[in-house]
């Protein structure tokens, strides 16, 4: 019985470790590596420009529109892959989910990619019909600096991804978008939300 138990467990971590990306670390503002699943605001590397959070844009009633505050940290967000391991690395598709979901949407709220709008591709909530399966993914930005671009991966066309921008609609939203050009992608760093315990979740 013993070794039955051994070789089953034997069997698991191999299985486990074999599926393991070799990948570089993601580090947050800490210097610590990024957890899976971990929660983080996701902040600009540059100002002006803060956190990120939900809007209503154009003739929304429910605020669906992923939007970078001008102040503020924003939303914390948990970054989650289906990977079973403990860190999030460079390369390695995870999901995005704001960890305050609105009254009017579906939870979780998670991050999708909405096409066939003005500023198409579009990051939005849950609760559009039209979106794009897929994941995001980060990239190193600064080789001196825990800087780093995110990335959106359409599934089964890991070599088609796009990179997160802000796009400025006619009332000066920010909106994120999907672009291919590498040098407008948005420069992020990730700060733990204990970090920023006792702050406001809110720019408002």
């Amino acid at each position: 019985m013993k070794n039955t138990i051994f070789s089953a467990l034997f069997l698991l971590c191999a299985f486990t470790t074999s599926y393991l990306p070799s990948t570089t670390a993601v580090v947050d503002t800490d210097g610590d590596i990024l957890q899976n699943p971990g929660t983080y605001f996701i902040l600009s590397v540059f100002r002006p420009g803060g956190g990120v959070e939900f809007a209503a844009t154009g003739n929304e009633t429910c605020p669906l529109t992923v939007v970078q505050t001008l102040f503020g940290r924003g939303f914390p967000a948990i970054l989650s892959s289906r990977l079973r391991i403990p860190f999030i690395g460079e390369g390695q598709l995870f999901s995005i989910l704001f960890r305050i979901v609105p009254w009017c949407a579906t939870t979780p709220s998670k991050w999708t990619i909405v096409e066939g709008l003005p500023e198409s591709p579009a990051v939005k909530l849950t609760g559009y019909d039209n979106t794009v399966p897929g994941e995001f993914k980060i990239e190193k930005a600064n080789p001196f600096h825990n800087d780093y671009t995110l990335l959106f991966c359409p599934a089964g066309e890991e070599s088609k991804c796009g990179y997160v921008a802000v796009h400025f609609d006619q009332f000066r939203n920010r909106r994120f978008v999907v672009i291919e050009v590498q040098e407008h992608g948005l420069w992020v760093m990730f700060q733990k939300l204990e970090y920023a315990s006792g702050l406001t979740l809110s720019s408002a």
